[in-house]
């Protein structure tokens, strides 16, 4: 946890005295950035920018709309490279990661079935939401489908934060201490996950070598 901590603490202050600095366009900015795989905290900005409504300096409506819009930028531009590249990104890459064409098929069925809910959804969690654009992307998730999940996502998430800084005004930093533990939370909920897939890959591997290996 300190180690995490230790390496998210500078982005906090860069992006408090980013928002700081130049106000919401500063703030526009940052939110693209976090949108567009650029691990930007979002609860310190939108804390911080929560604590400037309390002093008068924009409105809360302005901080949630500058931060929605600047949400869904983002999330184009990883949309993009995800869209675009993939191709690009299997030919290159795919056998060395064992990725095959069947596992992009697959990618895109399982997008097309649940794809709206973790969009959705993924758009209220730490980290995850900085992340999910770029496989919706990859599995050819429908753009105007995504934009829109991806906006009602934002909107909960970056105004309860800004109601959250605007409410305890001072003391908006004492709540993104606390808020650390969520994101370890989640990244310790990620790595189990990975090793439950990694355990899943090797254990199909295994499986299958014998009949590779079988005469014929």
């Amino acid at each position: 946890m300190l180690v995490l901590a230790s390496i998210t603490d500078p982005l906090v202050q860069f992006a408090v005295d980013v928002v700081d600095a130049l106000g919401l366009p500063g703030l526009f900015l940052l939110m693209v950035l976090e949108s567009a795989c650029i691990p930007i905290p979002s609860e310190a900005t939108l804390l911080f920018a929560g604590f400037n409504v309390s002093r008068g300096e924009y409105s809360l409506l302005a901080v949630v709309a500058t931060g929605t819009v600047a949400n869904v930028v983002g999330s184009w531009i990883a949309y993009g490279v995800g869209y675009y590249g993939r191709v690009e990104w299997l030919e290159k890459h795919g056998k060395k990661l064992h990725v095959k064409p069947s596992h992009l098929r697959w990618a895109d069925d399982w997008f097309a079935r649940y794809g709206g809910a973790t969009v959705f959804f993924a758009r209220m969690l730490p980290i995850i939401r900085t992340f999910i654009s770029l496989p919706a992307g990859v599995a050819r998730m429908p753009f105007w489908r995504f934009t829109i999940l991806t906006t009602l996502g934002c909107i909960p998430w970056i105004f309860m934060l800004t109601l959250i800084g605007r409410e305890v005004g001072d003391n908006w930093e004492k709540w993104k201490d606390n808020l650390h533990y969520v994101d370890y939370a989640v990244a310790a909920c990620l790595v189990l996950a990975a090793l439950w897939l990694f355990v899943r890959w090797r254990r199909g591997r295994t499986g299958t070598a014998p009949a590779a290996d079988a005469p014929h």
